[in-house]
């Protein structure tokens, strides 16, 4: 990665940090350089400044660390996808977990971008002026479930619209160690990057912050498994369903998290990976090695909902919780309640 160092001087006092590092950083533009802060990817005086519109401070060293560069065009890949529908204008597709969304550092290739090049090919009319697939959310590598991509500029301006409304039915299936208290409910908890980890996404103590953006998640128990102690009845996991009222990064495995009861498998949010559970012998002890070894966060897009924005067309599309899910469930339900 490179970095790049200014100095503010004191005719730059005052101004954005974005400006700044737009006119000041060498080839990167005001909008790129607020990509980069709003990623963590730039400190100030050493700390880590996430907010693009913060004043810059005379003297103070700003440093910029830019990501290795990703090809403008990834190339097309024959990798096999699950479609659900397609027409000229879009497709709904159910993503395994592990396959990426987008070319970044470390998953140049192998996402499904480049696989869906390769389906498209010759379908795309282009997406601001280049042929490629219109991807207007994702998925995080690890989730599985239902996306949707559009072929068209219009299509993808379309759907863009209706994300930004939430004009949108989304619903969210994960596996939660304890379960949620109440046992549904609201979390309503504006999100913003770490100021610690610049990977990572937390609740923002202060919701008037610039940084800290709304962030709704509706959630309720559909199902508890076993108890944490005989005493306290309180269950030890749980699937849990979740419908989103805003779209930020890593909500749901955030908001979770918050509540006390982070999401199984969560390599990032969930501390533990495994669950504590009252009882003994085989199908207990199974229970407990399956959520200790599953090896990714227990979260599946399950539906997605909303109106076709060229044919005007309802469309409501759901994937089956993937085999690795659905096995986890299996042996959680094995746990003793009596």
């Amino acid at each position: 990665m490179n970095r790049i160092e200014i100095t503010a001087e004191t005719g730059d006092a005052g101004q954005r940090l974005d400006a700044f590092l737009g006119a000041r950083a060498g080839g990167i533009s005001r909008s790129r350089a607020k990509g980069l802060i709003e990623e963590g990817a730039v400190t100030a005086g050493g700390r880590p400044e996430t907010n693009p519109r913060a004043p810059v401070k005379a003297g103070l060293v700003y440093a910029v660390t830019l990501p290795p560069p990703v090809a403008a065009t990834p190339e097309a890949e024959d990798i096999p996808l699950e479609i659900l529908f397609e027409d000229e204008h879009l497709l709904i597709l159910n993503k395994p977990a592990g396959l990426a969304v987008h070319p970044a550092p470390g998953n140049e290739t192998g996402t499904l971008v480049n696989a869906l090049l390769h389906h498209c090919r010759g379908q795309l009319s282009g997406i601001g002026g280049v042929e490629r697939p219109g991807i207007v959310h994702r998925l995080d590598k690890l989730t599985s479930g239902v996306m949707v991509a559009a072929k068209t500029e219009a299509a993808h301006t379309g759907l863009a619209a209706l994300f930004e409304r939430h004009d949108i039915d989304r619903l969210y299936r994960a596996v939660t160690r304890s379960a949620p208290r109440p046992l549904s409910g609201m979390v309503d908890a504006p999100i913003a990057r770490s100021e610690s980890d610049r990977k990572k996404m937390s609740v923002h103590k202060n919701p008037e912050s610039p940084v800290a953006r709304h962030a709704v998640t509706h959630y309720r128990a559909v199902e508890t498994f076993g108890y944490k102690d005989r005493a306290t009845r309180l269950p030890a996991a749980a699937l849990i369903e979740c419908r989103l009222e805003t779209g930020r990064t890593h909500q749901i495995r955030v908001h979770m998290a918050h509540i006390g009861a982070p999401l199984i498998g969560d390599p990032v949010y969930g501390r533990q990976s495994g669950i504590i559970a009252w009882g003994s012998g085989e199908t207990h002890a199974a229970a407990l090695t399956a959520a200790r070894a599953f090896p990714r966060q227990a979260l599946h897009a399950a539906v997605l909902g909303f109106v076709h924005p060229a044919t005007g067309e309802t469309l409501r599309f759901e994937a089956p919780l993937p085999d690795d899910m659905s096995t986890l469930i299996a042996a959680l339900r094995k746990l003793p309640v009596d």
